[in-house]
């Protein structure tokens, strides 16, 4: 075993290396950028590294840095967690040039299934289902067109070297296949470099189920599927293993094709073998096809973990150490059933957008367990992936491993930055899903039920008025009184996109009655505990202007300057501001030019995704404050407008 090793990532997957690393006695040497230097994996390694500026690209993908830390602290191996380096050939070239151990695959396995187009070819030849479609070299658009009639639509048209729904598009009928195949190669383009881009058929109620192997380079075993879904634009919100209504039969088929495309490659370390599955009349031994390769460890792994019983980072470590592989495939089976739910900053209400901000406050119920690499006080930080962390249950069932997961993230406290909590919930709580009926479409089809959120109740209101004014807290028997009667505070709150005027009346030294609008709630004091309307009050955080008060849902509360005007709607529909800080990565107009609503305006990359920014209205670009390859803080205003009558 290793007596050292480098983590050549940051955030919750460094943290979760390093826990294991630990245990097996293995010391561990973090790498930090510039906004990184307090975060919790520094604080939790052995040895940290400095390594460069807060972008990617200046710290964590910068190879000949990493690799330099890693010799220069004596580590023996180098582990990229993923994202970042993990599926870079050319750097595990590099890392093994230096006389390092690459925890992970080789090299050459990661470039047979680096492009979509030649793993596909190499599956079929190993004897593993792949999707019905066109994976030639000849890019024509001709021959594109003919080769999408000959499939059949609904077709999906794909970015060789895609990944994360970059260069994706559904194209339902022939006339449309144009301009689907031009915006999917220029999205290309931008996200890879390589605009080539293959065509498959269309499943019209998919199924997304991956396998996870493992190997050592000669052998390699299974250790079952996973069901990740539940899925919006492609990205995974939810996974579970094993996958609901799997037969054993279609266990058996999907995980032997996994392992034979493991065995084809050679592969060492950790990967997961994912299918598109046809879910229309429940799951078919013939009914499911190869997607793609991650030849890395996967986000979802603890759900593998804990149907198993099996530490997949040991097992990477101990695999990479040259000790093979720990189980044989008749030691390996399933026991219970495991969800995991990824907690984002994100503005879900604004379209999901990603969210910074310090973590006022950050607490995890007991019976979850929590993969995260943040803590109360920390940044989230606009160069990263926003991912505060992974709340994963486990159960004998899956109805109580689902019950577990919607306690969890009903208990789960997050205070300081919007989140996707609530969305979770609702998703943990939807009917279809809690039944088992799961396709890749079920989140777009209830968007707007599962977003929903009921303006806060009359009690949560009142209780964050009487944290607002301080009268939450016991100020003694004469506090709220004047010489003839109570005294009337006033607060106003903002939450929801609403403000709320409330006035707030002492009777008595245990009793306040909160009251606004035709709303009336009386507060008492029982035993050192509040109660609202006879409903006990919640747990909650107050920071600075803002109070969150916890549960499902949770309820943000921004107390208002009562003398102070609102100045924001003088902007109108004329300005298009920074939703977020970010790279603009491209400009699609200039002042003069006349938009009409909706069009766009400019491409702005933040926390690895891109926003299109469109004209709100109709009119003419007054001003233009931005160009490509420039940075933006959240907030900044980019562009203007006037009407087209005032326009140059």
């Amino acid at each position: 075993m290793f007596t050292r090793i480098l983590i050549a990532n940051r955030g919750e997957i460094a943290c979760r290396i390093i826990r294991t690393a630990r245990a097996l006695g293995v010391q561990t040497v973090a790498v930090y950028s510039d906004v990184d230097a307090n975060a919790l994996h520094v604080r939790m390694a052995d040895h940290a590294v400095h390594i460069g500026g807060a972008a990617p690209s200046d710290s964590y993908l910068r190879a000949d840095r990493i690799i330099a830390a890693a010799l220069e602290t004596g580590a023996q191996a180098i582990h990229p967690g993923y994202g970042f380096l993990s599926e870079n050939p050319d750097f595990v070239d590099a890392v093994e040039k230096a006389g390092l151990v690459f925890i992970g695959p080789s090299a050459d396995a990661i470039r047979a299934m680096g492009l979509k187009d030649a793993a596909k070819a190499l599956m079929q030849k190993a004897g593993v289902p792949v999707v019905p479609g066109y994976h030639g070299a000849d890019q024509d658009d001709a021959l594109l067109a003919q080769e999408a009639d000959k499939i059949g639509y609904p077709i999906m048209i794909k970015a060789v070297a895609g990944g994360g729904g970059k260069g994706m598009r559904l194209v339902e009928i022939a006339a449309d296949f144009g301009q689907a195949l031009d915006s999917a190669r220029a999205e290309a383009r931008t996200a890879f470099g390589n605009d080539a881009v293959l065509i498959e058929k269309y499943i019209t109620s998919p199924r997304h189920i991956e396998v996870q192997v493992f190997g050592d380079g000669a052998d390699a075993v299974h250790l079952f599927e996973r069901d990740c879904s539940l899925q919006r634009r492609h990205q995974k919100v939810i996974e579970e293993a094993p996958a609901p209504d799997m037969t054993d039969s279609v266990r058996a088929a999907m995980c032997a094709a996994a392992v034979r495309a493991a065995k084809a490659i050679g592969y060492a370390g950790a990967g997961t073998v994912e299918f598109i599955v046809d879910g229309s009349n429940g799951l078919r031994d013939d009914g499911f096809w190869f997607m793609e390769m991650n030849t890395r460890l996967q986000v979802e792994h603890p759900v593998t973990e804990a149907i198993t019983g099996v530490d997949l980072v040991e097992w990477q470590l101990r695999v990479a150490a040259g000790q093979g592989l720990p189980l044989s495939q008749d030691e390996l089976t399933i026991s219970g059933h495991a969800f995991e739910a990824r907690l984002y900053a994100e503005d879900v209400p604004a379209g999901f957008l990603p969210a910074t901000g310090r973590l006022a406050h950050l607490a995890f119920p007991d019976g979850v367990r929590a993969d995260r690499g943040v803590e109360t006080g920390d940044e989230i930080s606009p160069y990263y992936d926003p991912m505060i962390a992974k709340v994963i249950t486990h159960g004998p069932d899956r109805a109580t491993a689902l019950a577990a997961l919607s306690r969890g993230l009903g208990e789960t406290q997050v205070a300081g930055t919007v989140t996707n909590l609530g969305f979770l919930k609702s998703l943990a709580d939807h009917a279809g899903f809690r039944a088992g009926q799961v396709d890749t479409g079920l989140i777009a089809r209830d968007l707007d039920a599962l977003v929903a959120q009921d303006p806060a109740p009359a009690q949560v209101r009142a209780q964050a008025a009487l944290v607002a004014t301080g009268q939450w807290y016991d100020q003694g028997p004469m506090a709220g009184f004047t010489l003839w009667e109570p005294l009337a505070q006033e607060v106003a709150l903002a939450t929801g996109g609403t403000d709320t005027h409330l006035t707030l009346k002492q009777t008595d030294p245990d009793t306040v009655v909160v009251t606004w609008a035709d709303q009336a709630v009386t507060c008492t004091r029982r035993a050192g505990l509040w109660w609202f309307n006879d409903q006990r009050a919640r747990e909650f955080s107050r920071h600075s202007d803002q109070i969150t008060v916890f549960g499902a849902p949770t309820y943000a509360f921004t107390i208002l300057d009562l003398l102070m005007r609102d100045t924001g709607a003088a902007m109108g529909g004329d300005s298009v501001a920074a939703p977020m800080p970010g790279l603009v990565q491209s400009v699609a107009v200039t002042v003069g030019d006349t938009v009409t609503m909706g069009d766009r305006l400019c491409v702005l990359e933040a926390m690895k995704m891109e926003y299109v920014l469109r004209a709100p209205r109709d009119g003419v670009i007054a001003t233009l404050s931005v160009k490509a390859g420039g940075q933006v803080v959240a907030g900044a205003v980019l562009v203007t407008l006037v009407p087209e009558s005032e326009g140059t």
